[in-house]
């Protein structure tokens, strides 16, 4: 499929580019500490100061570490495939975005063997990497798709790769809370039966609700900055009704609420991190995005459509969703 973008495009004047460091921060100690009040108080039901010390150790540790994991690791979870550098259609649209953002080292492309529509950016900012599933690759237009893989790279641009692995991370932990909490409560049931001593239910329950509540925190944290991606996505594509038209076709997998907290096995069918479990909803962004439209006309990107051919996933049956622990969904 030969590449048909242009590349002689800059970013446009009224749209310049606004880093969200000092924001990453504060969301980040936000995270953390929620992390760990859930967490301690969980521990300290069921294991007193030692559970609280446990959780002090796992969030310095999560603080230290969770920046520093190579987009490899990740793509790992999700048994995602390197798309080799190439003359194809994806390879020139990470080409030509990341030169147009100004990032100092292309992001490697991974498709993910799923038919869930999802995205998302991670890595670090020397080694980053833009992971596309291949049921939005067949979903999406090309256009489409250059609104989503600009989405990506704006969060590259703004730093925001070490507070999104940071937020990654801490949900993946705490997802196996709720895994424990069922075990504790199955526990208990024996123990009532047979006059053995209990588990403290207030325990059980905040490590049950814990995976939804820091859930909605991450959601909400990202507003701003998942508002500043879409603008920056705007001025690398100059086309925010190809992203727009984008969002409204997905919008329809993001899940509920109520996902996190079904038992047996509390997680939502579209996993984290991606493009799509983000507060504001979509209709929100896709709104804001037609404002731009309106407001800002800088000279699109030139897609012309080619179909897109891969055998990622060896057919529909491989490519079914499926869970994985901990909370992995495609």
């Amino acid at each position: 499929m030969a590449s048909t973008v242009t590349t002689d495009l800059g970013l446009h004047p009224g749209l310049a580019l606004s880093p969200l460091l000092s924001q990453n921060i504060a969301h980040a100690l936000t995270l953390l500490a929620a992390f760990g009040l859930s967490a301690g108080l969980s521990a300290y039901l069921l294991a007193g100061v030692t559970g609280i010390v446990a959780v002090a150790v796992m969030i310095i540790g999560l603080a230290v570490a969770a920046p520093k994991v190579p987009a490899e690791t990740m793509m790992r979870l999700y048994s995602a495939r390197l798309v080799t550098s190439d003359d194809t259609q994806l390879s020139s649209l990470i080409e030509v975005l990341a030169w147009r953002a100004g990032l100092p080292q292309k992001p490697s492309l991974y498709l993910i063997p799923s038919l869930t529509l999802n995205a998302f950016a991670t890595g670090t900012a020397d080694r980053p990497a833009i992971a596309l599933s291949e049921g939005l690759v067949r979903r999406l237009s090309m256009r489409e798709l250059a609104g989503v893989i600009a989405h990506e790279m704006s969060h590259i641009r703004n730093g925001d790769l070490w507070i999104m692995g940071i937020a990654d991370i801490a949900a993946r932990l705490i997802h196996g809370a709720a895994f424990v909490a069922l075990v504790l409560f199955g526990y208990n049931v024996v123990a009532y039966a047979t006059g053995a001593g209990m588990v403290s239910w207030l325990a059980i329950a905040a490590l049950y609700i814990t995976p939804a509540a820091l859930n909605l925190l991450q959601l909400a944290l990202s507003r701003a900055r998942e508002f500043e991606a879409d603008r920056l996505a705007v001025a690398l594509t100059g086309d925010p009704i190809g992203l727009a038209s984008a969002l409204n076709k997905v919008d329809i997998v993001t899940g509920h609420v109520w996902e996190d907290l079904t038992p047996p096995i509390a997680a939502r069918r579209v996993p984290l991190p991606s493009l799509l479990r983000t507060h504001p909803p979509a209709a929100v962004r896709v709104a804001r995005l037609q404002e731009l439209a309106e407001t800002h006309a800088p000279a699109p990107l030139v897609i012309v459509e080619k179909p897109f051919v891969s055998l990622v996933g060896m057919g529909p049956a491989t490519l079914r969703p499926r869970y994985r622990f901990p909370g992995l969904w495609y």
